[in-house]
C-alpha cells in the first residue's frame, strides 16, 4: 500500500482513551505546541455516542457494542477457561464505558514502583489536580479538576443488605477510600468514589479532550487506525494510519509524522502496536515475521486482579451504580457487591441471567502475571492473551479465603452460589517503567521507550506492579503526571 505524507505535529498521541484524552488536553494548553490524536473508534460527534458514554448506570459493552473491542483470553490453564477482555474503542476509550469506579492507588503502592520523580506527594498532587470531590475537602482531595468525583449517600438494594451485613459483622467503616495518607490498604468497607454524577458518567474524554477539542491546535481523527510506527535512524518519526474515508481510499495508508510520539492505546493496544513496529521479544518478532527495531520485553509481564465471582439470589434495584460500596479485607483481597448484571454485560458467568446480582472476589496482588503476544504482523490479526491466574498455588489460596469471609459475612442474609473464575478488566503493566538495571522494565521513569528517541508509552501499559485498586484513577493521574515529560516546552 503506498503511504502520503500529511501534515506534521509537535506531539502525535495514539489513543484517546483515559490517558490520550488527559493528554492531549495538557499538551495542546500550549497554544504554540500543536497536537494531533488518532483514535480507532467513533467520535462524540456521531449519533448516539455521547447518550451511550453519558449514561452512569448503563454499560455498553455488550457483543453488539462498537464502542468496545473484545479480545480473547486464557483466563486458566487446568483446566482450560476463556473470557473476553473489553477495551473501549472511542474519546474516552474504557473511561467512557465502565462503571464509574475512581478510587486511588495508596501510598504502598507507588513506593513498590521506587523510580525518581513517583513518590507519594508528587502523586498526590496529580491525583487532586484531575478531580473535584464534592464529598471532601482539604489536602487529600481536589476541588477544582476537571472529573467531578461523588459517592453514593442513599443504599438500597443488594448494596443496602451487604452494608447491613458488614456491620452485624463488625467490619470497619472506612469513610474515605481515597483518603489514605500513608501505608498500605487499611481492611473495612466504604463508599466507592464515582465519576458519575447525578446518574451522569464523566470521564477523561467528556472532561478533558471534548472541551479541548475546539482549539486550533488540537486535532481529533476518529476511526483511524494505527498500523506501526515508523523509525529513522532510530527515532520514531510517524505513525502509518487507515481511515474508512481517508485521501486514498478504503485501502490507502496516510502517514502521520511528529516530533514526538506518545503511544496509549491501553496495555493490549500499546503492546500490540510496539511488537508490530519490531519492539518487543526478540524471538517472537521473527517467528512473526516482523524486523526488530528494539528487543525489549513488552507484553512479558502484564498484571490484572484475577476475581471469583459467586450469584446471590438479592434482588435487583435498577439505575444504579454497578457499584457502590467494597470491603478491602486481609490478603490483599477487595469483595465488590455488585448491584446487578454487570458479568454478562462483559460476557461472563450468568449470560443467560443478565439480571443475576452477585459478588466478585478480586485478588489485588497476584503472584501470577499475564502475557500478551504478537502472533502476525498481520495488524488485524489481534495478539495472543494469557492470563493464567491459576499457575500460582497461593493466589488460588487466598481466593478462597475471600470466599469463605464473604459466605460467614452474607450467609445470614442472602444465598451465595459457588464460585466461577472471572477477571477484574484491569491488565496493564506490558510497557512497564523501570530502572535501568530492572530487566522487566520497557520504559524508563519519564515513559520513554528504552533504545528509542522521540517515543513514549503513557497509559495503564506502563505500571511496574498490581495495584491496590482497580487502575482508572491511576491511569488518569499518571496522564496529568507524565504531560510534563513529553511538553516539548520541557
Amino acid at each position: 500500500m503506498k503511504a502520503i505524507a500529511s501534515a506534521h505535529s509537535d506531539v502525535l498521541i495514539v489513543g484517546a482513551g483515559s490517558a490520550g484524552s488527559v493528554l492531549a488536553e495538557r499538551l495542546s494548553s500550549d497554544p504554540q505546541c500543536s497536537v494531533t490524536v488518532v483514535e480507532t473508534g467513533p467520535g462524540p460527534a456521531e449519533p448516539g455516542v455521547q447518550a451511550l458514554t453519558d449514561s452512569g448506570t448503563l454499560l455498553p459493552i455488550g457483543s453488539d457494542s462498537e464502542l468496545v473491542t473484545r479480545y480473547a483470553s486464557v483466563l486458566t490453564q487446568d483446566p482450560p477457561r476463556t473470557a473476553h477482555l473489553v477495551r473501549g474503542r472511542t474519546v474516552g476509550g474504557s473511561g467512557a464505558v465502565n462503571g464509574g469506579y475512581f478510587c486511588r492507588a495508596v501510598p504502598a503502592d507507588i513506593a513498590a514502583w521506587d523510580l525518581p520523580g513517583w513518590d507519594w506527594p508528587t502523586v498526590l498532587a496529580h491525583y487532586r489536580a484531575v478531580e473535584t470531590d464534592l464529598d471532601f475537602d482539604g489536602p487529600l482531595h481536589g476541588d477544582s479538576g476537571p472529573i467531578h468525583v461523588q459517592r453514593t449517600s442513599e443504599y438500597v438494594g443488594a448494596t443496602a443488605l451487604f452494608l447491613e451485613a458488614c456491620e452485624r459483622a463488625g467490619v470497619a467503616w472506612l469513610p474515605d477510600l481515597n483518603g489514605v495518607e500513608s501505608g498500605a490498604l487499611p481492611s473495612g468497607v466504604g463508599r466507592v468514589p464515582l465519576n458519575i454524577v447525578e446518574g451522569r458518567r464523566m470521564g477523561p474524554g467528556a472532561a478533558f479532550l471534548v472541551p479541548a477539542m475546539r482549539r486550533p491546535n488540537l486535532s481529533v481523527l476518529t476511526r483511524a487506525r494505527v498500523l506501526r510506527i515508523r523509525f529513522h535512524r532510530g527515532r520514531a518519526v510517524g505513525v502509518d494510519v487507515t481511515r474508512p474515508h481517508g485521501p486514498e481510499g478504503p485501502d490507502g495508508v496516510t502517514t502521520l509524522t511528529a516530533d514526538r510520539i506518545v503511544l496509549s492505546s491501553g496495555a493490549i493496544g500499546t503492546a500490540h502496536l510496539l511488537m508490530l513496529s519490531g519492539i518487543g521479544p526478540e524471538p517472537a518478532l521473527r517467528r512473526a515475521g516482523v524486523p526488530v527495531v528494539q528487543p525489549l520485553p513488552v507484553g512479558m509481564h502484564c498484571v490484572d486482579h484475577p476475581e471469583w465471582v459467586l450469584p446471590t439470589n438479592w434482588s435487583v434495584e435498577p439505575g444504579r451504580p454497578v457499584l457502590e460500596v467494597v470491603l478491602s479485607i486481609a490478603d490483599d483481597l477487595e469483595i465488590r457487591p455488585y448491584t446487578g448484571g454487570f458479568v454478562a454485560m462483559v460476557g461472563g458467568v450468568g449470560a443467560d441471567h443478565p439480571d443475576w446480582p452477585h459478588l466478585g472476589v478480586a485478588l489485588m496482588k497476584p503472584q501470577s502475571y499475564a502475557s500478551v503476544a504478537l502472533v502476525s504482523a498481520d495488524p488485524t490479526t489481534p495478539p495472543e492473551i494469557e492470563h493464567r491466574y491459576d499457575r500460582v498455588a497461593d493466589d488460588i489460596k487466598r481466593l478462597e479465603y475471600g470466599t469463605e469471609v464473604v459466605r460467614e459475612i452474607i450467609g445470614t442474609a442472602a444465598e451465595v452460589g459457588e464460585h466461577s473464575w472471572s477477571t477484574s478488566q484491569h491488565l496493564g503493566g506490558s510497557a512497564p517503567m523501570g530502572r535501568a538495571d530492572d530487566p522487566r522494565a520497557v520504559l524508563d521513569e519519564q515513559c520513554r521507550v528504552r533504545g528509542v528517541e522521540g517515543l513514549w508509552v503513557i497509559d495503564g501499559s506502563v505500571l511496574p506492579s498490581a495495584l491496590s485498586r482497580g487502575p482508572h484513577a491511576t491511569t488518569v493521574m499518571l496522564a496529568h503526571r507524565a504531560a510534563g515529560f513529553v511538553s516539548p516546552g520541557a
